[in-house]
């Protein structure tokens, strides 16, 4: 199989198909467009889980693993308690590289006002770069669970951010040197910046005091994947402009200098909120210093279409990202 997501029709084929449903207590299990599982604790209490491993990087990948999963349980309404950790490191790896990864986690920590709970670390012959699985651990009332079938014709569409920021910070940071043949050591620096922009736990809680009706953050496959995800998730139609979806420059740029989609690049620190009050989420999120644009919005059937003046693309499942197209 090819690196990256496992392709749609593989995972319901081979791994759905294998998981049945027995414990009355797991109100929300696995499925497209669903990254976290819930469990009912109480009568009116859940537990939110989510799990993540990254992989496509080397450079901050302790922070940036926490702010993945954090985005995850962020998108699903609940509030993040902590984090289980596994990290493990080929032999070169370094008790140095390790106690920095650390020290990085515990700061991403706090910033988020999380724990470490616990974990699992260990050496092994099977890696040859770092990997980091964070599965992370969260609370909500259970009348408060976002419902994907909820959504329906007309609501609104919203994306946080700009597309693309992950993807290009990655590149940037991982090609630097190449990139400065091409740009200026400025314009290649400012896109390495672009990791500040990955958490989405801001955006989300104030989604979710405006009844957002689903959020979903924008990661492997790009905004085209998280759009195609949305639509399974509640089996609804989905329309976008394309025009409307806000690109960074650098995101072009590098994009175009290593013949990417944009809109097919991982794009952690975006989130996808489905409202019926975009305009007034919008011009909230807007005083709170975070880009908003009403980018589509759900329509009847199960076509997903993005829009390009009077050109029509039906989106697909996700593919392969962009970014393994580079990083392999």
């Amino acid at each position: 199989m090819k690196v990256g997501k496992v392709p749609e029709m593989v995972l319901k084929r081979s791994v759905f198909k294998q998981i049945r449903h027995r414990r009355n207590e797991v109100l929300v299990g696995p499925g497209v467009g669903l990254d976290c599982s819930v469990f009912e604790v109480g009568p009116d209490e859940a537990v939110v889980l989510s799990t993540d491993p990254i992989t496509s990087t080397a450079d901050h990948i302790g922070d940036l693993a926490i702010h993945i999963t954090a985005n995850d349980i962020a998108a699903s309404g609940a509030e993040m308690i902590g984090v289980m950790l596994t990290i493990i490191m080929p032999e070169r790896g370094k008790e140095s590289e390790l106690r920095q990864m650390m020290q990085r986690i515990e700061a991403c920590c706090a910033s988020l006002n999380i724990e470490v709970m616990g974990g699992h670390s260990e050496v092994s012959r099977a890696v040859n770069q770092t990997i980091v699985t964070v599965t992370g651990v969260g609370k909500i009332t259970k009348t408060k669970l976002s419902n994907p079938k909820q959504m329906k014709e007309g609501q609104e569409i919203v994306l946080t951010k700009w597309a693309g920021l992950e993807g290009t910070a990655i590149l940037a940071n991982e090609k630097k040197e190449e990139l400065c043949t091409r740009y200026t050591t400025n314009f290649i620096e400012e896109a390495c910046t672009f990791l500040d922009y990955i958490s989405i736990v801001k955006e989300a809680t104030i989604a979710r005091k405006h009844n957002a009706v689903m959020m979903h953050d924008v990661t492997e496959g790009g905004i085209f994947g998280a759009l195609w995800e949305v639509g399974a998730a509640g089996n609804v139609g989905i329309e976008v402009d394309l025009n409307k979806i806000p690109m960074k420059q650098e995101t072009v740029e590098i994009c175009e200098y290593y013949d990417l989609n944009p809109y097919m690049l991982i794009s952690s620190g975006s989130l996808l909120i489905v409202t019926d009050r975009a305009n007034e989420l919008v011009e909230h999120l807007e005083k709170e210093k975070i880009k908003a644009t009403v980018i589509g919005r759900v329509t009847s059937g199960t076509d997903r279409i993005a829009w390009n003046d009077y050109e029509k693309r039906y989106l697909e499942p996700p593919k392969v990202d962009e970014l393994y197209k580079v990083l392999r």
